[in-house]
């Protein structure tokens, strides 16, 4: 079973106190791929928090890891993380 996007982005919340969230499930994008036959499904967050100053970005995707490590591998197969701090998001 897929994880429910609000579900994702409480868990960012309570982890990471973004200040933009976004959570986009792609899940339709990949149907009858054989790595979704499980049911994980496929997302794209972007999360800007002020969290990730002075980390890179492996340290930063970790970060966004561990907050949903409880929904691996049953409920998320993908995850795309673009992870800003608010400078660095402001300024793209």
């Amino acid at each position: 079973m897929a994880a429910d996007p609000a579900q994702i982005e409480a868990l960012l919340r309570a982890a990471l106190a973004p200040s933009f969230l976004t959570v986009r499930d792609d899940s339709a994008a990949h149907a009858g791929h054989a790595g979704a036959a499980s049911g994980g499904g496929h997302y794209d967050v972007t999360i800007v928090s002020e969290q990730f100053a002075g980390q890179s970005r492996v340290a930063r995707h970790r970060m966004v890891y561990d907050a949903l490590r409880s929904l691996f591998p049953a409920q998320i197969h993908a995850l795309a993380v673009s992870a800003f701090t608010a400078q660095e998001y402001q300024s793209r």
